[in-house]
């Protein structure tokens, strides 16, 4: 395995503020002769060996051991003092490593939905039912603990959510204000007056153009947190031919060079939303990106994938080849939750080549329409409520980041959706903590 990988994951569950001499007092290895060169020594499963690694033999089996109450990927929950050395036989480090780099999907490339996608549904966290819990935090605690039984101070994990991203997707800005708009108000009974006005008057009476309000709502809780804490975010489709990618939008039309104005004015940061196409193809992602900084004057280093449809996990070495540095696709669309058991922003590993890459990966903690919609996990107001705060205060209890992604669309009102209530409501428990 990768030493570099390795090192970064130890490095990863210790936390930045943990200088690097506690970092090289934390082994990994099964060679007894060399505990006495570290203070605590982490087992290897056997995971990465080159028999087991990468054949379906590698998955764990369910049901999972537990180490303090906390799921165990990989050994055992054994710790045991071997001379002057703590010995855990508990593997974190495969464990992380698993969930981190999406492994389950190269080894189950079979499992995919209509879109090409793994579903959360199958995934191994919701099987083995942690997904709504970031492990991967959890181990950190874990860690931090064992060193500290070891006698080394280290400081304590801030129970506060380190970072808010208030992430928005521009799939369909407005409803009313093209040709087939104007036709599709006629069909809603708008009359012809109304609907003449939908398609050449104010942009703010679009049903769909949401945004002063999403604005109003993110300022209010930026104004509370600071606006370091939390960070605003609108990813913007610049390309893509498939039907999915539809409705398109040209960057050059009055409404889109409004909004993009009205982002920038407000503080926001822009970034690529990658087309379905280019989530087929992934060598358009350069392209797309190209095409947003010529039309926004912006440098782009931010992406999140339409449909959430980053399919193959190496897939993201596209993404890294354009320049992109920081990406905010990870969650899944059929149920919210943690899909990299973590919520840290961790750097990407390919998990084909084990190399570890600079692009950093954003967990998506909540996506609105992955709580309301049927097909996904058709939550009640109230259910959605409670599994989201309890969502919120999970990061919130391991000190790590929250990424919200609501579409404009849903905060549309008299919708018969509760979505534009709840995210208000979301926004406002944040304010409080």
């Amino acid at each position: 395995m990768n030493n570099h990988a390795i090192h970064y994951i130890i490095r990863f569950l210790l936390g930045e503020d943990i200088s690097e001499e506690i970092v090289a007092a934390i082994g990994y290895t099964n060679n007894s002769k060399h505990f006495e060169r570290y203070s605590i020594v982490i087992i290897p499963s056997g995971f990465f060996t080159n028999h087991t690694y990468g054949t379906t033999s590698s998955l764990p089996e369910l049901p999972l051991q537990e180490i303090e109450g906390t799921p165990l990927l990989f050994g055992s929950p054994l710790v045991e003092q071997v001379g002057g050395t703590l010995a855990i036989h508990a593997d974190i480090i495969a464990s992380t490593y698993f969930l981190i780099t999406r492994y389950e999907e190269i080894i189950q490339r079979n499992i995919r939905d209509e879109h090409g996608r793994f579903p959360g549904k199958m995934s191994l966290p919701y099987r083995a039912g942690f997904l709504h819990r970031p492990i991967v935090d959890e181990y950190r605690l874990l860690l931090r603990k064992w060193l500290q039984q070891y006698g080394l101070r280290l400081p304590e994990v801030k129970k506060e959510i380190q970072h808010i991203w208030l992430t928005h997707d521009l799939d369909a800005p407005t409803l009313y204000r093209t040709w087939k708009g104007l036709i599709r108000s006629i069909r809603d009974k708008r009359g012809l007056i109304s609907s003449i006005q939908g398609r050449y008057g104010p942009v703010e009476n679009d049903p769909y153009y949401t945004f002063p309000w999403i604005f109003e709502q993110n300022n209010l809780l930026r104004e509370q947190t600071g606006k370091e804490i939390c960070q605003a975010i609108l990813f913007i489709r610049s390309g893509g031919k498939c039907k999915q990618d539809k409705p398109h939008y040209s960057l050059h039309s009055k409404d889109i060079s409004q909004l993009i104005e009205s982002v920038l004015s407000n503080d926001m940061k822009i970034g690529l939303h990658s087309s379905y196409q280019a989530g087929k193809s992934p060598s358009l992602i350069k392209k797309e990106k190209t095409i947003l900084e010529e039309n926004t004057g912006k440098s782009i280093r931010l992406n999140r994938h339409h449909f959430l449809s980053s399919r193959e996990p190496e897939d993201m070495t596209h993404l890294e080849a354009a320049g992109i540095t920081d990406d905010f696709t990870m969650g899944y669309a059929d149920v919210a939750g943690f899909r990299l058991g973590t919520s840290y922003p961790v750097r990407w590993i390919n998990p084909v080549t084990r190399r570890l890459s600079s692009i950093l990966q954003h967990p998506l903690t909540i996506m609105d329409c992955s709580l309301e919609e049927k097909k996904y996990m058709g939550l009640s107001y109230e259910e959605a409520q409670a599994y989201s705060l309890n969502l919120i205060e999970q990061v919130k209890n391991v000190g790590g980041e929250l990424t919200l992604l609501w579409h404009n669309t849903s905060a549309m009102e008299n919708s018969g959706s509760y979505l534009r209530k709840l995210y208000s409501h979301l926004l406002n428990e944040l304010a409080k903590k």
